[in-house]
């Protein structure tokens, strides 16, 4: 992504953002609500175009080749958008066959998805007999079911308990060979426990990227936690 910026009307939601994600990384996205988070992944899965700036996931252009992105995107957005009617079973293979999905590979996906996320005991339900926790797991499969190489996940602990929120810490981990992972959360503590970089933004602007080793090391040196590191970082940015 290079100098990505987003305007509604005059109205700047993301200001000029450049980063990278790399495979095998997986890279905590943070920041206050309405800092431009869920507008900058939006713009990475294709739903907004960038007013300026570029960005390229897998290799294409989000612009000029946006089903290409798709092919290669596995997307949960903050606000999970399931078909609440059906049941859960038929969604999760529905799902993995717009996804190309056929065949052994098709019947090997949806066994890894449903039991990768915990959704044995529900799959005869209709989606909207389960719980909140639930249904924020078949999202996750859903986004997961084709095996993509690039994994964005827009607050995808919203709903979990916190017995779900540890078991999904693994989970996330257990992905990331090969995979380029980016995950928006507002919840500090949990964007530093799974991530290998973090990614600060506040009003549209990008104030760190960061791996999380380095905040360990400064905030040892100054005798801190690394909460309280990167509450400095918004805060002074802020206050500029």
């Amino acid at each position: 992504m290079e100098g990505a910026t987003r305007w509604y009307g005059s109205t700047l939601a993301v200001d000029d953002v450049s980063f990278q994600v790399r495979p095998g990384e997986i890279v905590g996205f943070l920041g206050p609500n309405g800092a431009g988070k869920s507008t900058l992944l939006k713009m990475i899965s294709t739903w907004l175009p960038p007013t300026t700036g570029r960005i390229v996931v897998g290799g294409h252009d989000v612009v000029r080749e946006p089903l290409a992105v798709r092919r290669r995107l596995g997307y949960l957005p903050e606000h999970n958008s399931l078909y609440e009617v059906m049941r859960v079973d038929r969604f999760l293979e529905f799902a993995a066959r717009i996804r190309g999905l056929g065949g052994s590979s098709l019947r090997e996906r949806l066994d890894w998805a449903v039991e990768s996320c915990g959704l044995r005991e529900v799959l005869s339900k209709r989606i909207h007999e389960c719980s909140k926790g639930y249904r924020q797991r078949i999202g996750v499969a859903a986004a997961l079911v084709h095996d993509p190489p690039v994994i964005v996940l827009d607050e995808p602990t919203h709903g979990l308990d916190p017995v779900q929120v540890v078991a999904f810490r693994g989970f996330l981990r257990g992905l990331r060979q090969g995979k380029a992972i980016l995950f928006s959360s507002h919840v500090l503590s949990e964007v530093i426990a799974i991530s290998d970089r973090i990614l600060v933004i506040r009003q549209g602007r990008l104030l760190a990227d960061t791996p999380v080793d380095e905040l360990e090391r400064r905030a040892g040196a100054a005798g801190a936690d690394v909460e309280a590191i990167v509450l400095d970082i918004v805060t002074t940015a802020g206050s500029a």
